[in-house]
């Protein structure tokens, strides 16, 4: 496909504790397919690399994907960052959660291209940054290996000095007008909320 983003790995990471959702939230079922294959799908139609970051692999591996587990035993996505910073093949990776299921196409592209000169791509809604759905640079890597390893691991406060482009949020709804990219089911409140689905 001549439209691939071929400098850049698409991830999802699929490694949370799942606490406040009774089941696993990346197979919750959006128009009858699994968030975790509908986003797959997204992906391989984007990056040449595709894989997902999980401590359950044994879920996955029906995905036909690349699984990779945290580098390290320390709990948080600033971990699955690194560690798809750390395997990927390319020199960009694009992160996404698991419990997305309305991730866009055309915004992914959009961020992509606003790369140049920075080493991470962050869209901001409403004064709230989403770093879960979100390019970055291996260059990177030391100082979050660093951060991880010292458990300063809020990707927020690791990001302030570093080299970030912020994606407006008019820039955002431009492309996405609901900014449904960055609802993520955390509850089954969520899940009523959003998909109109009873889970318990």
């Amino acid at each position: 496909m001549s439209n691939l983003i071929k400098d850049c790995t698409g991830v999802i990471l699929a490694g949370g504790e799942n606490l406040r959702m009774p089941v696993l939230k990346a197979f919750i079922k959006v128009k009858g397919k699994p968030i975790i294959e509908r986003n797959l799908a997204v992906l391989r139609q984007l990056f040449n690399e595709s894989l997902i970051v999980t401590n359950q692999p044994e879920a996955y591996t029906y995905l036909k994907a690349p699984l990779l587990g945290d580098i390290y035993n320390i709990r948080g996505p600033m971990t699955g960052i690194l560690t798809s910073l750390l395997n990927s093949t390319a020199l960009w990776v694009f992160i996404s959660a698991c419990d997305m299921p309305f991730i866009n196409k055309k915004l992914i592209y959009y961020m992509h291209s606003q790369k140049d000169g920075f080493d991470a791509v962050i869209p901001s809604i409403k004064g709230k940054t989403e770093p879960l759905f979100a390019f970055y640079s291996k260059k990177l890597l030391s100082s979050m290996e660093k951060a991880v390893l010292s458990d300063r691991r809020g990707l927020k406060d690791f990001l302030k000095d570093k080299k970030v482009k912020y994606i407006s949020a008019s820039d955002v709804r431009r492309i996405d007008p609901g900014a449904r990219s960055f609802i993520n089911l955390n509850t089954p409140g969520d899940a009523d909320r959003h998909l109109g689905l009873s889970i318990d």
